[in-house]
């Protein structure tokens, strides 16, 4: 029987860099090599698309070198395989470019499509959307860039709507880069300066009520999607930070959740309704916000392209949820396949 030719994708310009590359390692060895024909490329922190001696190397290495020429055609380097799988993480990788390429080169990709991924990149689209499907959110504004360099105290009033404590946050950045907290109006206009310097659209987030559980779903499928068993993260930092995410032994995973089953239905169903209003497919992580006291839900946001390595939250799960590693990957390159 023909082998599936397979390329993963992986490094890329955002902070997950690493993370992305891990992922891949992990997916690399997986796949059945008996289904399977796989070759990789990594993607330079200046977007250089290396050929697969310097690829195989800068997986061995866990980073890409800096520096130099573009060296491998991001069309030609897609083509001749049945099916592209993008580890790829934030800006130029997960927000829809990437899969804009491949979908013009007629190469299935693994995970949601141009505007799965757009939308759920850009937080503020992705709020419209789930707000129009009645799904929780906490409340917040939108400031641009211009907005604020012209009529400042209009955006601050707005924001003060909210009350404090608020969550500042670039729009369409992943891996909490840029995120702060801020308690005051000094610390307001810090926040946003900083946000300002990484995004021109920034988000405030008002806080919720007492600091919240964070529990999160996963999304295996396409146009019948199942829900994984409910995990959740536990931290002793004041919320869920770029440090407290990426330093072993900051954060905790808990699988299952210790939470009532009736709340762990109502996110498994609210993360299979999110899914489909954004026009997800493949796979997606759907972080909550759970609040003990009143056994409210906030989703606070869709990942189509989470973490892949054996330990992730992700993968982890689906293995909660019966389903092995080795299993998960190829049953998303299955669904790549299916919905081309």
């Amino acid at each position: 029987m023909k082998k599936t030719r397979v390329l993963v994708l992986a490094g890329g310009q955002s902070g997950e860099h690493e993370v992305s590359i891990n992922s891949a390692r992990s997916v690399l060895s997986a796949l059945p090599k008996d289904r399977f024909d796989v070759t990789s490329v990594v993607i330079s922190r200046e977007g250089r698309w290396l050929p697969a001696p310097d690829s195989a190397r800068a997986l061995e290495r866990g980073s890409a070198p800096s520096g130099g020429e573009l060296v491998l055609h991001q069309a030609s380097a897609a083509e001749g395989y049945d099916v592209v799988f993008p580890i790829l993480h934030g800006p130029n990788g997960e927000d829809g470019t990437v899969q804009g390429m491949l979908k013009l080169a007629g190469i299935p990709c693994v995970g949601s499509g141009v505007l799965g991924s757009a939308v759920c990149m850009d937080k503020v689209m992705a709020k419209a959307v789930l707000a129009s499907h009645g799904i929780p959110q906490v409340a917040y504004q939108l400031v641009t860039r211009a907005e604020f360099a012209s009529t400042p105290e209009d955006a601050i009033a707005r924001i003060l709507s909210l009350g404090f404590p608020v969550f500042v946050k670039p729009a369409n950045l992943g891996s909490s880069v840029g995120i702060s907290k801020a308690k005051n109006e000094t610390e307001l206009r810090t926040a946003l300066r900083l946000a300002f310097e990484l995004d021109r659209r920034v988000i405030v987030e008002a806080a919720t009520s007492e600091k919240p559980r964070e529990i999160e779903v996963g999304i295996l499928g396409n146009d019948d999607p199942k829900a994984s068993p409910v995990g959740e993260l536990t931290f002793d930092s004041e919320f869920y930070d770029y440090e407290t995410k990426y330093t072993a032994g900051k954060a905790e995973m808990h699988i299952p959740a210790k939470i009532p089953e009736a709340i762990s239905d109502r996110a498994r169903a609210l993360a299979l309704e999110a899914f489909r209003a954004l026009d997800c497919a493949g796979l997606a992580r759907v972080d909550f916000f759970y609040l003990d006291s009143t056994g409210e839900l906030f989703l606070n946001e869709v990942n189509t392209m989470p973490g892949f390595t054996k330990t992730s939250m992700y993968p982890e799960l689906w293995r909660a949820g019966g389903v092995k590693y080795g299993d998960l990957v190829s049953r998303l390159v299955e669904l790549a396949l299916e919905r081309r």
